[in-house]
């Protein structure tokens, strides 16, 4: 059955280059693009400094900013792609949080207590694409990019996300997935790399009846 709409989310950790490709299919596919809230967050460059402190209040943002996006790209008529999904923000992150004693039991329960009633009103992604990279590789994109306040990112930190989204997508079962591994493509930079993620991406499409 074939389709004129189409919702892909892109996933991955910090540094997988997800804003990057998502820029780069919405161009190519004439998409709307939906981007996680980083230059505007209120809360990042406190949270990077204290996550003890700013675990929860960085969190709700995340969830709420990216609950009402997902609503938004589900009742629109045009087709979108989104850089990091709702399931991250609860899954991998405040979970990892949670487990590392940076988030209370208390915050912890109060805040998947609201992603699950919000969970009720989602439709999932018609296709997820998850970018899986070595902590090397996430170590090195971030360095790269030069952000300040993700300098100080314990790599220990990045191995405990890597765990859970591993698990997670190991796991995924809320619609199609396609996992490309990307330590060895630079899809940003080289034309060649791109299109060969992008014959992986288009089968997927046709796959799933998108035209």
């Amino acid at each position: 059955m074939k389709q004129n709409k189409i919702f892909v989310a892109v996933a991955g950790n910090i540094g997988s280059g997800k804003s990057s490709l998502t820029k780069l299919l919405s161009s190519h596919y004439k998409w709307k693009s939906f981007y996680e809230s980083v230059e505007d967050n209120p809360y990042l460059s406190d949270f990077y400094g204290d996550m003890h402190r700013w675990s929860f209040n960085l969190q709700v943002y995340f969830l709420s900013k990216r609950f009402r996006d997902h609503k938004t790209i589900v009742e629109s008529k045009d087709s979108v792609i989104q850089d990091r999904s709702i399931y991250e923000d609860a899954e991998i992150f405040a979970n990892n949080l949670h487990s590392i004693g940076k988030m209370d039991d208390r915050d912890f329960t109060n805040y998947r207590e609201l992603y699950s009633i919000m969970l009720e009103y989602l439709k999932p992604p018609d296709l997820l694409i998850y970018l899986d990279a070595k902590i090397e590789t996430l170590v090195s994109q971030i360095k790269k990019r030069g952000r300040d306040y993700e300098q100080s990112i314990p790599r220990e930190y990045l191995e405990q996300l890597s765990g859970l989204y591993k698990e997670w997508i190991g796991n995924y079962k809320s619609g199609n997935l396609l996992v490309i591994p990307s330590d060895e493509v630079d899809f940003v930079h080289e034309k060649g790399d791109f299109n060969r993620v992008l014959m992986l991406i288009q089968s997927k499409l046709f796959e799933i009846g998108y035209k």
